[in-house]
């Protein structure tokens, strides 16, 4: 009976130096030079070169290998060595080689420049390149330290329906759709029932796709992406500020810890996201207005901020930067009115830095039913449409707070991108539905 090896992942040959061993992967690139094959494997955990040497390949091996095309599948065998030139690095010397299957065809994305329409077409393909391998590891990460941050701090998952009978912030940007005979829309937010999770939970988030229908081509928007949201009872603005630092400062720290050789690959400058660290510098509105008018920018208080101002902003800061205290007119129905001036909210916004804009948007929530029930007119919704949100000032109302992290612009942030199409598997955006 011939000898059975050990199957080993990519990632963990230096475990097994001067051993013999199996891999099974994907050939990533080929090259030949006189008596070696140099055969770049890939499996998911990472990357191996396979070194094949002709005077001891039987030749029928030898010649199977040197005309291999780029995505045949495999299973190798061979013994595990130092690498000849890279230190710390493990190479395969290979001594035999089973072909699984094997293009028809040549690869479609050759080592060559290609256009981003051609790659985003190709995005099914595209996956398997290392840049992108290394952003989605990145993500990864980073949804299992926010839910990690939560879970053990007593937080409590409640997930929120993605069908919605009512728009969080008003229809025009939100995807309609028919629910069986009514209009219902995918949701732009969980925030809603969160806030009634809250009410049964004291402590909860919810975490999961949302949807924005605003016909926008701007680096940092998709029309699909996950958000997570918490909210917390007995909370107020100053303790919603205070969680969003540690929980922006938390998993920042995680990524850099166990994904930096992914940044690295990425070739993102290290330094910034070291200084993500408390304490956050906390601005007004109103002082940020003034930020925009000494640059020359032809912005009025009561203006909104678009990427441009949040980058002049954020610019002058070395950190994330939390901007509170909008006018009330620039917030939706269910921030809380400053008690100690009526024109503004007890919101906040935080600015990454580098120029990648707002990552978190929270507030206060109102928690008076009256005011509640004002805004909810003075911003034209109807009340029948809120009626279940409304029970929850009706019955036990309570003062509590939350926000919402955006995970693609932060996976871009974090990763250093310049557009967010990368940041997910299979983005969806203006003009992209395929594949």
């Amino acid at each position: 009976m011939p000898e059975r090896l050990p199957y080993v992942p990519i990632e963990a040959l230096a475990e097994y130096v001067e051993q013999r061993v199996e891999l099974r992967g994907w050939v990533y690139a080929l090259r030949s030079s006189g008596k070696l094959v140099f055969l770049q494997l890939r499996d998911g955990t990472g990357v191996v070169q396979c070194v094949l040497f002709k005077p001891s390949a039987a030749p029928e091996l030898w010649d199977r290998v040197r005309h291999l095309k780029q995505e045949s599948c495999l299973r190798v065998e061979g013994t595990v060595v130092a690498h000849q030139k890279r230190q710390g690095e493990q190479e395969l010397s290979v001594d035999d080689v089973e072909v699984l299957s094997e293009p028809a065809t040549d690869y479609p994305i050759s080592p060559k420049e290609h256009g981003t329409d051609f790659l985003m077409d190709h995005r099914h393909l595209w996956l398997r390149s290392r840049r992108q391998h290394a952003i989605l590891k990145v993500r990864a990460e980073l949804v299992a330290a926010i839910r990690d941050y939560f879970d053990s701090r007593g937080f409590t998952l409640v997930d929120a329906p993605i069908f919605t009978p009512n728009a969080c912030e008003g229809t025009s940007t939100l995807f309609e759709t028919d629910f069986h005979g009514e209009p219902a829309y995918l949701t732009q937010s969980g925030q809603l029932y969160a806030e009634a999770a809250a009410a049964a939970f004291g402590k909860t988030y919810c975490f999961g796709p949302t949807f924005r229908a605003e016909k926008s081509k701007t680096r940092r928007h998709l029309a699909e992406f996950w958000m997570v949201e918490p909210e917390v009872a007995f909370l107020d603005l100053e303790g919603d500020l205070d969680l969003a630092e540690d929980f922006l400062c938390n998993i920042v720290a995680r990524v850099l810890d166990r994904r930096r050789r992914e940044l690295e690959l990425l070739e993102r400058d290290l330094e910034p996201l070291a200084r993500i660290a408390k304490p956050f510098p906390r601005i007004r509105y109103a002082e940020a207005i003034e930020i925009l008018q000494r640059a020359g920018h032809d912005t009025h208080y009561g203006d909104d901020f678009g990427g441009d101002e949040e980058t002049v902003i954020s610019d002058n800061f070395d950190r994330p930067v939390m901007v509170t205290h909008y006018p009330r007119t620039l917030k939706p129905f269910y921030a809380k009115t400053d008690p100690e001036d009526s024109t503004l909210a007890l919101n906040v916004d935080v600015l990454a830095p580098e120029g990648y804009g707002e990552v978190i948007g929270g507030a206060q929530r109102e928690d008076d039913l009256d005011t509640l029930l004002a805004n909810i007119d003075a911003h034209q919704i109807p009340r029948d449409q809120l009626e279940w949100y409304i029970d929850l000032r009706r019955y036990g109302s309570f003062p509590h707070s939350g926000f919402g992290l955006g995970l693609e612009r932060t996976v871009s942030w974090i990763c250093g991108l310049k557009h967010v199409r990368e940041t997910s598997p299979f983005p969806r955006m203006l003009t992209r539905l395929r594949p």
